[in-house]
């Protein structure tokens, strides 16, 4: 589902016009997420995780390093118009454990974040009911101290929220209803006019937030998976990274600069010499994704362990954009005032050290240019001590 529209890019594009007052030349030109918020879900509670360019999620099993990825990734279905069911499909393991129903027998979770961008800092907290019924029951967006939108369930017979939101015209707010399984913000440009400047900084909020959540890639390469044969198709890459030789075998030939990047990077993370990296056809008309070692010798990459082969589909997530990955980016907004941010659970899962740190540092490039940004879950980061551009958020200590 789109929800941007063209008269709410106009209001995307003069973001600097009609939201905070803050100095246009100290704000970032691209919208990022940086903040996430678990007020109440699963077992965070009261958590602020701080967002960078490169951020590691740091914690032995059970701090909640999958949970709270798992939070931002259903917030990006959100913003991008998915309905509630489809951005949580087990809405009651984010109910914090020890939450007791109220006197209606309702339970939920509290979730939020902090977009950037052009216009300043935009905030949105988020309250959904998962018993007896799964609905949003409240929504707030913010911006400058100032209430945008505040959604809440008056009458639970029925599938909406009442919404309120800035108008500052002939009267303050402009009241409707909005359905309750569905992100509010991200139905804004749909609803609201932009008549007035009240309106008009509703919109250019709703985008910031919009396009700061949207164009989010869940990545979690199953090794077992990539090392057979795949047939050919769209040579998007899937979030488990199943179908690599497909997309080497698109991407080999479309920027040989970015290829050859990649290779040497490979050459970084696996065993022995690698001359390139590429897919060959098999007689069934599918591929498989070899490694050249040089002097006629090639390597298939079901013969590679499980660290390599989780280190080279890293490195290719990295080394692409969204128009490789399967992601859903704004189509109206240009790619340049977008960012792809990379959402990689287990960053270093059967990697070593080695590799891990290698691979810390390749992310970090591909972060310090603007155009992606990765949070990764580590079980520890004292390997990426001293990497320049990385923020470390130690899960260990909020939970203790």
């Amino acid at each position: 589902m789109t929800v941007s529209s063209p008269s709410s890019l106009s209001s995307f594009s003069s973001l600097t016009s009609v939201l905070s007052g803050v100095d246009a030349a100290a704000r970032p030109e691209r919208p990022s997420v940086t903040e996430l918020r678990l007020s109440a879900f699963a077992g965070h509670r009261g958590a602020a995780f701080p967002l960078g360019p490169l951020t590691l999620l740091a914690g032995g099993s059970g701090s909640g390093k999958t949970t709270a990825l798992r939070a931002y990734e259903a917030l990006a279905r959100l913003g991008g118009g998915a309905p509630l069911d489809e951005a949580f499909p087990d809405p009651e393991s984010c109910v914090p454990e020890r939450a007791r129903p109220d006197a209606q027998r309702r339970r939920g979770f509290r979730i939020g974040c902090t977009a950037d961008g052009p216009g300043g800092p935009v905030r949105l907290d988020v309250a959904v009911q998962t018993e007896p019924e799964l609905r949003v029951v409240g929504e707030r967006l913010t911006a400058g101290g100032l209430t945008l939108l505040q959604t809440a369930l008056v009458d639970p017979s029925r599938p909406v929220v009442q919404a309120a939101w800035h108008t500052a015209g002939s009267s303050t707010v402009t009241r409707g209803p909005l359905p309750d399984d569905r992100l509010g913000t991200a139905l804004l440009p749909l609803r609201v006019a932009g008549k007035t400047d009240g309106q008009r900084q509703v919109l250019a909020a709703a985008e910031q937030m919009v396009v700061a959540l949207r164009s989010v890639y869940a990545c979690d390469p199953r090794p077992r998976r990539m090392r057979a044969p795949v047939p050919r198709g769209s040579g998007r890459l899937l979030p488990g990274c199943d179908n690599l030789a497909d997309v080497l075998w698109r991407t080999r030939t479309e920027c040989g600069r970015r290829h050859a990047l990649l290779v040497s990077a490979v050459r970084d993370g696996c065993a022995g010499p690698v001359l390139d990296l590429l897919a060959e056809p098999l007689r069934d008309g599918a591929v498989r994704a070899v490694l050249d070692r040089g002097d006629g010798v090639r390597t298939a990459l079901g013969l590679l362990g499980d660290g390599e082969l989780r280190y080279l589909a890293l490195a290719l997530v990295l080394f692409t954009g969204p128009g490789v990955l399967e992601v859903d980016p704004v189509v109206e907004v240009p790619a340049a005032l977008q960012t792809l941010t990379v959402l990689a659970d287990g960053f270093d899962r059967s990697l070593d050290p080695r590799q891990a740190l290698e691979l810390v540092r390749l992310a970090a490039r591909m972060c310090e240019r603007g155009h992606i940004r990765l949070v990764g879950a580590v079980s520890d980061a004292s390997w990426a001590a001293g990497v320049a551009g990385v923020t470390v958020v130690d899960l260990s200590r909020e939970r203790s």
